[in-house]
């Protein structure tokens, strides 16, 4: 999506288009014979079956989603096995080249074009150079250039406007092409198209007709021209490929030839997509790591989220597939995005598809998602670990002793503890009581959903991760904790036994889902799928300003009917989350908006998702966190371990506060004394009001009492589960299920085409280079980027949670 795109340009360019192709029509005169030379056209080209690949109307090309070719042939006479005349015509998204060669009567002409257009699904534009060579003057040919249009403002209608110019003969003609979609479907399709001189028809020179998909690739023509002749048509959509056959009868109604067509190119609905059989199996080898986005270059290692979600889905709904074999070798993922995957392959297992499971070695997330296969295969010397679950975190008060920093943590409410990292040596009582509750949740899931799909009994599994935690492949299969031991490389034997034949392969990219080409006239509504990732922070992390500029944007932008936003975030500065929640306010008066929140959404995190229309979490997603901490590092004795001392000159009682010895090379200044009483009083005055507002911020979002929201915040952070039962999330759901919301919201229909708007999308050269080497990888770190928001905020309240108080990726 440009965000920078000039709208008014846009809704102007339909009308611009027509005017300029009609206006060369007001004093044209004839350029003959276009009813013979495009009679391989079912109906006209802007109207049925992309045309002649922009062979006729050129701005055809323009509209075309994946690359074609076309091999049409005539009979001699009505001779059912003769050959006399032919085309080939390719394309591909904006470009077109066709040659045609006919005979008559003993004569030849062979017909070439080159097209180019572009535009979008609603409008194209596009320009061509035709020429012959042969016996021109005998079938009236010469040189013609061609301007054209096609508009589709609505999903019943299209118009398409082609401008010929005669080279030699200076001759101008055009043709007005319209298509009618009753039901705004391909089911049928009434056209009508005309051939116009000095802006008035010319006598016969018309067309009418109608074309009614039967069946999903089975498609029936009919055309009739103002000479009385008329044509009829069967066209067989076979996937990647289609057959078409076309009667051609002339003025007296007597058969004069036919016309055959082959065509290759983009996957379309076909006669095979009730009837095509369980005969194929799909692979996904996932060696690398689960993440939302990836580079756009050199970034193998990375398997973006959404897209598996997409295509295990597309999977399921893919009649021809059988088996989905998923090879986790090598995998790194959360344990909220393992949930979601594991929830879509469940989903394809009660749509009837088998799931096949490989791992060489994995831990309580990575088994998590490979026990719901239903066969789980692992490498005869690979390792299973299921030693439990811990979160915890490092504590740094005894470091910061021995450097001589004193510390102040201000801590006002009872579960707000990321600053205990720096006051404490060990867990406190309220981190010990949050995250207890949260692991309780957490391992309940696990056992539940692994004993269902492993058919073990609570104290089974429980026995499993106490009595021995490590696994090796022997120990594994007598557990029952997998199926067989095997190798990926033995897979298609393993499918073969498991489906008791031999299964094809096909890639995620064929999936039927992911190959068809869309059929919808006009532009497709969008959902619209925001990330909020990483810190709260106005430049990084989850990046405020830009996120406050997409938010608006889409909330102006008419094609977008709805948007998901997709949180993944600890939280931060409170400023950059404020900012943001209020532009998605904005936006979600406009138009349903619909939260999805990833592993952790707390704090800031939860802060930027309370005015979704709806709130979904995973059941181990980590929100809440509802609360405000701020702390003070100062000298005592830090200088004076290293021999540095500082000195200076002040106006103003408070002028010294941020004042002390800077450290070389890094830059970073330690102030030299800790707060007075008065300035600390003032400080907790700041952070009681921050978080008053934080609280009332929820409450008008969640629609609860400032009152209400406050027993359940005090920075208390809980599991997706009992974020339900308090009221702080509406669902428990995946991002599929509120893509799934979304459409609903915007008014979609089941089948109904759309288009998935990512932003940001895939991350991008600049952002490649910043993460090469150590220090980009070290800028990329939860940990690191944490300790820089609180040394950038020395006493700034913020609205985090520190790494550690949430699971990240398991490798």
């Amino acid at each position: 999506m440009n965000l920078n795109g000039n709208k008014k340009w846009r809704r102007g360019l339909p009308p611009l288009a027509l005017i300029f192709c009609f206006a060369f029509t007001l004093a044209a005169q004839e350029v003959s014979h276009y009813y013979t030379k495009y009679d391989l056209l079912s109906a006209p080209p802007a109207t049925w079956q992309d045309g002649l690949l922009g062979f006729a109307n050129p701005a055809v090309v323009g509209t075309i989603h994946a690359p074609e070719a076309r091999f049409y042939w005539t009979t001699d006479g009505p001779k059912t096995w003769s050959f006399k005349d032919w085309a080939l015509l390719l394309a591909g998204r904006n470009i077109g080249f066709g040659v045609q060669q006919k005979l008559f009567d003993g004569k030849r002409i062979t017909d070439y074009s080159v097209s180019i257009g572009g535009g979008s699904d609603a409008i194209s534009v596009g320009l061509a150079y035709d020429w012959s060579s042969g016996d021109r003057a005998f079938f009236g040919r010469e040189p013609l250039f061609k301007a054209a249009a096609v508009v589709r403002p609505l999903r019943q209608l299209s118009v398409g406007i082609t401008s010929f110019w005669g080279l030699d003969s200076k001759g101008q003609a055009s043709v007005l092409e319209i298509g009618l979609r009753p039901f705004g479907s391909p089911t049928l399709t009434l056209f009508g198209d005309a051939l116009f001189n000095s802006g008035k028809t010319v006598e016969n020179q018309w067309s009418a007709g109608a074309a009614w998909r039967v069946t999903p690739g089975v498609n029936v023509v009919g055309r009739y021209f103002g000479d009385q002749a008329f044509t009829l048509g069967l066209v067989l959509d076979l996937g990647a490929g289609s057959v078409g056959v076309q009667g051609h009868y002339n003025s007296q109604s007597r058969h004069a030839y036919n016309s055959t067509m082959l065509r290759s190119g983009g996957f379309k609905n076909n006669v095979f997509q009730k009837a095509a059989g369980n005969f194929a199996y799909v692979p996904f080898n996932l060696k690398g790591v689960v993440n939302y986005q990836k580079f756009i270059l050199f970034d193998d290692n990375t398997h973006r989220f959404y897209d598996l979600l997409r295509d295990i889905r597309a999977a399921g709904d893919d009649p021809r597939i059988s088996v989905i074999a998923v090879n986790m070798d090598g995998l790194g993922v959360r344990p909220e995005h393992a949930w979601e995957l594991r929830r879509e392959l469940k989903t394809a297992q009660q749509k009837g598809k088998k799931v096949i499971v490989f791992f060489k070695r994995v831990g309580m997330t990575g088994y998590h998602l490979a026990s719901v296969a239903d066969e789980v295969v692992m490498e005869p010397q690979g390792m299973i670990t299921l030693t439990g679950l811990v979160l915890g975190r490092t504590y740094m008060k005894g470091t910061l002793e021995k450097l001589g920093l004193g510390f102040d943590e201000w801590r006002f409410f009872s579960h707000k503890t990321a600053y205990e990292t720096y006051s404490r040596e060990s867990l406190s009582d309220a981190d010990r009581e949050q995250y207890g509750e949260y692991l309780d949740a957490w391992y309940k899931m696990l056992r539940d959903d692994i004993s269902a799909s492993r058919n073990f009994d609570a104290q089974t599994w429980d026995e499993i991760i106490d009595d021995n935690a490590l696994y090796n492949g022997k120990h594994a299969l007598e557990k029952g904790l997998v199926d067989k031991l095997d190798r990926w490389s033995n897979m298609e034997n393993i499918i073969k036994e498991t489906s008791n034949h031999h299964l094809l392969e096909l890639s995620r990219a064929s999936l039927w889902d992911n190959a068809v080409v869309p059929e919808q006239w006009g532009k497709r509504p969008e959902i619209a799928l925001v990330y909020g990732l990483g810190v709260c922070d106005m430049d990084v992390g989850i990046r405020a300003r830009y996120l406050e500029r997409v938010f608006l944007k889409l909330r102006d932008d008419h094609a977008v009917k709805a948007v998901v936003f997709r949180v993944d975030s600890p939280g931060g500065d409170g400023m950059a989350s404020d900012i943001v929640v209020d532009a998605l306010k904005k936006c979600a008066g406009e138009k349903p908006v619909i939260v999805s929140q990833g592993q952790v959404a707390g704090s800031g995190g939860y802060w930027i998702s309370i005015y979704g229309d709806k709130i979904l979490a995973g059941p181990n997603t980590i929100t809440g966190s509802i609360g405000v901490i701020g702390g003070w590092v100062w000298d005592k004795g830090f200088s004076q371990k290293l021999g540095m001392t500082y000195d200076g000159v002040q106006r103003g009682e408070h002028a010294d506060i941020l004042s002390g010895v800077t450290l070389p090379l890094l830059g970073i200044t330690v102030p030299s004394r800790n707060l007075t009483p008065d300035e600390r009083a003032r400080i907790e005055q700041w952070i009681r009001e921050h978080y008053d507002y934080f609280i009332g911020k929820v409450a008008e979002g969640r629609d609860m009492s400032k009152e209400d929201v406050d027993k359940i915040a005090q920075g208390r952070f809980y599991s997706g589960v009992r974020g339900r039962e308090i009221g702080l999330v509406d669902e428990i759901g995946g991002l599929m299920m509120a893509i799934d919301m979304a459409k609903k919201d915007a008014g979609l229909k089941k089948g109904d085409e759309y288009r998935l708007l990512e932003i940001p999308g895939n991350r991008g050269l600049f952002d490649l280079f910043s993460s090469i080497g150590v220090v980009g990888k070290l800028e990329n770190d939860p940990v690191v980027q944490y300790l820089k928001m609180v040394g950038a905020n020395p006493y700034a309240p913020l609205d985090i949670m520190p790494p550690g108080s949430y699971p990240d990726i398991e490798k």
